[in-house]
């Protein structure tokens, strides 16, 4: 795999960023998108490392991912 989907969530308090499509938990964060997007990054590259191809989830690769939008009964 030579690529993969990040989501980028930008709160209050700064960005926090996580990619789709490894096992486990890989989080990076930052006060900048620039900042969360060179965590995650970097905690990828040693999720890989230390995981190897068992890191990757292999039956489901992302294809795309979508943000959505709903209303909710009040």
């Amino acid at each position: 795999m030579d690529s993969l989907k990040l989501v980028i969530e930008r709160h209050s308090d700064g960005f926090v960023s996580y990619p789709l499509g490894l096992k486990g938990v890989v989080v990076g964060q930052g006060d900048t998108y620039e900042e969360a997007l060179a965590d995650v990054r970097s905690a990828i590259d040693f999720h890989i490392e230390t995981f190897g191809s068992d890191a990757f989830e292999s039956d489901s690769p992302v294809l795309e991912a979508f943000i959505a939008e709903i209303q909710l009964a009040a």
